[in-house]
């Protein structure tokens, strides 16, 4: 069954509108000029990265690894033209910890980006293509450094989404 969630947002002058979802966690909305609120657009962007973030520690914490610290850079280009939808996504997930496997937090991230995690499925199902990238350092008997793509998910790559 379909979970279902709701929101009720109301207009509170100018254009800051006040979000009220089903969880009781209320969201200011503003446009930049008032700042009274963050912006629908960087919403989007900040959403993924929290929706990624919350599976990626999750799948790394059950392959057992050591995070000290852990943070998720989110930029985002947009295209000129009305919509003005993202078209490209990039997604950088810093982490640091002692005796951590690469292959381990890449796995994390590829299953968040392909299984996981909704927001990423809905902007890969449209016009947005979306970088997962990852920066490691670990610390411990073997320190190294690592960098690199796990992969690109979009645009128009989860058809499955929308049957």
């Amino acid at each position: 069954m379909p979970t279902h969630k709701s929101v009720r947002l109301e207009h509170r002058g100018g254009m800051l509108f006040v979000a009220e979802p089903s969880s009781g966690h209320v969201i200011s909305f503003d446009e930049r000029r008032s700042n009274q609120g963050g912006s629908p657009v960087e919403t989007v962007l900040s959403a993924l990265a929290a929706c990624t973030a919350m599976d990626v520690i999750s799948i790394a914490i059950k392959k057992r690894q050591a995070i000290s610290s852990y943070e998720i850079e989110a930029s985002g280009s947009q295209r000129d033209e009305y919509p003005q939808v993202y078209t490209e996504i990039e997604l950088v997930h810093v982490v640091h910890g002692t005796g951590l496997s690469e292959a381990a937090i890449r796995r994390s991230i590829e299953l968040s980006a392909t299984k996981y995690c909704p927001i990423n499925a809905m902007l890969s199902a449209g016009a947005t293509v979306v970088h997962h990238r990852y920066r490691i350092a670990s610390s411990g008997e073997r320190p190294f450094e690592a960098a690199g793509l796990v992969i690109s998910t979009g645009p128009y790559q989860r058809p499955e989404v929308l049957a």
